[in-house]
């Protein structure tokens, strides 16, 4: 069986074909570009030379038949007939409070799903067209929907709601939500793995660190709390995003400037964070520009730093027993020096960074442990799969054994799961630097 997951974003289609019988990524890539005069695609099979191409994409339907022609290239392709695929995975940002878990899809479902556009704007308008487009091109297979916000569905209300006035509860859904679920399932389950514990017995703080970052409490094995809300903007110091502040900031800026809504909104999502402070966000310019004297890149990875120390000790008074800090995504998986300044002084919550450890953990290819060997609490670094939990989630729907994940099993939850891709990565990694075998985390 092959299960194709697509995460469409409004000008890109992101996509991963897994062999389930053999348990093996068949390829990966992503179309860029999509509505403008050409379009981009990077396409990755397995065993084979990475393929670039220009294409015209003027939608999601040309992008998507064109990734299915390049599945079945008889060059670069990973299959020889579209039938072979089974079931379709996608991405949805934001499932409301109508999508508690993953979902089949059909014409009710995408109605739906239309309805929420309001809570996710810049998002669930891509999401949706990339469903709408792949069921126009592969009508006969099964599509499913894996919720960003289903993960964060078992915080309580005191978690969820924010102190305004209950009606915009009741009337527009206004309430904290979360995102990054599908990367904290992964993550959550495989920190249980590396503790020797069961879910339901673990604690755990996760950071996603990505150009988009949040935070999840873990607490017997459920989320209970989280720093984004209604929207992915509220919580950490992101790439372009502001994270908290005082919302009164907006009319004093509004009232001064004459900027509108609009315009606010998209200061605060895409020219905030470390842009709108020394105007870069990838995290690497940024320490390079801190390493070469620059006082304003500086002061962004110290806000970074100190925002997300403070919501670990938040979250860790929450939890009141914190059994692992668990480092995640591409800047939480890569970047020593942010983990430092948001790791080290926590010795007083039995959090003790090593940093020597700490400094070798550059590998996307294993899981890492790089505390003290005193330190009562772990702080691995986990790459996450979420593409992994979509393609088990379509799977498990198409075959009728799915439930939410504190009901439901994967297949990374055992001892014995292996990652071939990464296990293969791992030894050219341990070629280059063999220091890194003497952090590895392993299944307790």
């Amino acid at each position: 069986m092959v299960i194709l997951t697509l995460n469409c974003g409004s000008s890109s289609a992101k996509y991963q074909v897994y062999d389930w019988k053999n348990k093996a990524v068949l390829a990966v890539g992503v179309v860029e570009r999509i509505g403008l005069d050409y379009s981009l695609i990077e396409h990755k099979a397995t065993g084979k030379d990475e393929f670039h191409d220009k294409a015209p994409c003027p939608t999601h339907k040309e992008a998507i038949e064109l990734i299915i022609r390049l599945l079945l290239d008889k060059d670069y392709g990973v299959i020889k007939d579209v039938r072979e695929i089974e079931a379709v995975g996608h991405r949805v940002l934001h499932g409301g409070e109508l999508f508690k878990k993953s979902a089949l899809v059909d014409d009710q479902v995408v109605a739906q799903l239309k309805e929420l556009i309001p809570l996710g704007p810049l998002h669930m308008p891509a999401n949706i067209m990339g469903i709408e487009a792949a069921r126009k091109v592969m009508g006969d297979v099964p599509h499913a929907i894996v919720m960003d916000t289903a993960w964060h569905q078992s915080m309580p209300p005191e978690a969820f709601m924010y102190a305004v006035p209950y009606e915009w509860y009741t009337t527009y859904n206004v309430r904290r939500y979360g995102f990054h679920g599908t990367s904290y399932v992964y993550t959550a389950k495989r920190a249980s793995v590396l503790l020797g514990k069961e879910p339901k017995d673990t604690n755990v703080i996760i950071c996603h660190i990505g150009n988009g970052a949040s935070v999840s409490a873990v607490k017997n094995g459920i989320c209970i709390d989280t720093s984004m809300g209604l929207t992915p903007l509220e919580g950490l110091v992101m790439g372009t995003r502001c994270g908290d502040l005082d919302p009164a900031i907006l009319p004093f800026i509004m009232n001064r400037t004459g900027m509108n809504p609009k315009e606010m909104d998209a200061v605060l999502n895409k020219k905030s964070g470390l842009v709108g402070i020394c105007g870069r966000s990838d995290r690497r310019d940024v320490l390079k520009a801190s390493l070469d004297g620059d006082e304003k890149a500086e002061l962004a990875i110290n806000m970074e730093c100190h925002r997300l120390k403070k919501y670990i000790g938040a979250y860790s008074a929450l939890l009141g027993r914190v059994d692992a800090l668990v480092f995640t995504a591409g800047v939480g998986e890569m970047a020593p020096h942010i983990r430092l300044r948001s790791a080290s002084g926590l010795d007083n919550i039995g959090i003790k960074l090593d940093i020597k450890k700490n400094d070798l953990a550059r590998c996307r290819n294993a899981e890492l442990e790089i505390n003290t060997d005193d330190s009562p609490v772990k702080i691995f670094v986990i790459p996450t799969d979420e593409e992994l939990v979509m393609t088990e989630d379509a799977y498990a729907l198409v075959n009728g054994t799915y439930d939410v994940h504190m009901n439901f099993t994967y297949s990374f939850q055992h001892k014995e799961y292996v990652n071939k891709a990464r296990s293969e990565g791992l030894k050219n990694d341990l070629k280059k630097n063999p220091e890194i075998a003497t952090i590895l985390a392993l299944p307790k």
